[in-house]
């Protein structure tokens, strides 16, 4: 365990070391107020952190785990009905694919009409665009488990309670890890966007307010509490997966070393 943090803090130290240069080597070739000076930039950033930044990122992190909750309590929910029930994944399984694809950001006039201009519609948005990527994964995970699993557990006298517990939730586990992380980048994209609207408060409020202002070193320190409070939640995650899957922690760490 101890090794694989170990190995999760180097390769974060180094990914920011490489984003770092990046950004060094942009700010020197374009030689414009647009790109500043990462060392100016982290340094406003950390002036701004605790009584400018900490409000918006507080605002942010309600919105999102507010919206990720709700996605994985009640998608996760539907994905595993809608896997161990064919009758079920017939009548709901068209519908989930008409409206997937369906660019739901659109909606949000809709949502603010509908739930009011504060926390809740902005919720209700990212919900309704991550919930599908929880539902679909969740249900092709449960899809995934072999019959004579299923077979083997009834075998044992496993009732349908004992099933779930011991057999489901388990094996889709690792599946509906994958859709949170995936689903966190998502909501903080479309959080980004619904905070440009009818809000004082957000990361995403802040940094097109700085952008608007032609303020580009309060918008790049903007920009690294944004990174920061994915970075914080993507680790949360591994932290779950650590404790919920630790045989799929087990399993990679004995690819690595094979």
């Amino acid at each position: 365990m101890n090794k694989h943090i170990s190995r999760l803090e180097l390769d974060t130290v180094y990914g920011l070391l490489i984003l770092l240069l990046f950004w060094q080597l942009l700010h020197s070739a374009i030689q414009s107020t647009i790109i500043p000076d990462p060392y100016v930039a982290i340094k406003r950033f950390i002036s701004l952190l605790p009584g400018t930044l900490l409000p918006h990122m507080l605002a942010s992190l309600v919105r999102i785990i507010g919206a990720v909750v709700i996605s994985i309590v009640a998608g996760a929910a539907l994905g595993l009905f809608t896997g161990v029930n064919d009758k079920a994944d017939k009548l709901i399984s068209p519908i989930i694919y008409v409206l997937y694809p369906v660019p739901k950001i659109a909606f949000l006039p809709i949502f603010m009409l509908l739930f009011g201009l504060g926390n809740t519609s902005k919720i209700l948005i990212v919900t309704a665009i991550i919930i599908f990527q929880i539902i679909v994964t969740t249900r092709d995970g449960v899809r995934e488990i072999p019959m004579g699993l299923f077979y083997s557990a009834r075998s044992l006298g496993m009732n349908k309670l004992e099933l779930y517990r011991h057999l489901i939730i388990p094996a889709v586990m690792p599946k509906i890890i994958t859709s949170l992380r995936i689903s966190i980048g998502t909501s903080i994209a479309v959080l980004f966007f619904s905070e440009n609207y009818a809000t004082r408060y957000g990361i995403g409020y802040f940094i097109m307010n700085c952008w608007a202002f032609i303020n580009y070193v309060d918008m790049f320190a903007g920009i690294l509490a944004l990174s920061m409070l994915g970075y914080v939640l993507f680790k949360v995650v591994d932290y779950v997966e650590v404790k919920l899957c630790r045989w799929v922690m087990i399993a990679k760490n004995d690819r690595r070393n094979a």
